[in-house]
């Protein structure tokens, strides 16, 4: 029979993982973010080598396995003399994985914006960099800012992949809750609480983004 009660004594334990989980996620959201903006402009320049580079690290990181990169971070890695703990392995890894989706979401908004707008602001007298300042990058961030959040929603519930590398997140010590008090249900049920708290979290994030993106593309 269903009893959430028999879970109380393990509450720091989950709240120790939570904690864990949302902070690799907000770093690795963060990162992949930055990274994908830098290889999404380098993807759209007129420069054939950045162009060349954005173009084999976008799909490079899209077709090889999450579980794979990181395993070969934390396994391998240290094989020639790099040693990096878990929690930071989880962090790189994720952001440089989720770059490469990152990256193209916000190449695609890019590609999005109106070319008559651009061609207007060039009438004017406005440098390549104001341009994309103040209109390219406004405009593309937001119509790829849905997109995107769909992108950091995966990353969190990728970072259940981190209990593989020892990381003491969510799902790994949901995992040693249940081998010590034999309730997987009771304990999975808390895991899908705590995981909805951190994607509801995003996604409200997001909607507030959206928002502050929409006023000041009006305002300017």
């Amino acid at each position: 029979m269903l009893d959430l009660s028999s879970m109380s004594e393990h509450m720091p334990a989950f709240i120790d993982g939570f904690i864990i989980t949302a902070e690799v996620s907000i770093i690795s959201i963060l990162g992949s973010f930055l990274i994908g903006l830098v290889f999404a402009l380098m993807r759209v320049s007129d420069n054939h080598i950045f162009r060349t580079i954005s173009y084999w690290y976008v799909d490079l990181f899209r077709n090889i396995p999450f579980i794979v990169l990181i395993f070969f971070a934390y396994y391998g890695l240290p094989e020639v003399g790099v040693y990096i703990d878990a929690f930071w392995t989880g962090c790189l890894t994720l952001s440089v994985a989720v770059g490469a989706y990152a990256a193209e979401t916000i190449r695609a908004g890019i590609l999005n914006v109106d070319k008559g707008i651009i061609e207007a602001a060039k009438s004017f007298g406005f440098s390549k960099l104001k341009i994309y300042r103040k209109i390219i990058l406004p405009i593309a961030l937001t119509t790829s800012v849905r997109p995107l959040g769909s992108v950091f929603i995966n990353l969190i519930l990728t970072t259940s992949i981190l209990s593989a590398i020892t990381l003491g997140e969510l799902t790994g010590a949901s995992k040693i809750i249940a081998s010590t008090t034999f309730r997987p249900f009771e304990v999975y049920v808390f895991l899908v609480f705590f995981y909805g708290i951190l994607t509801f979290a995003l996604s409200g994030v997001i909607a507030i983004w959206h928002r502050h993106l929409n006023k000041y593309n009006e305002a300017n």
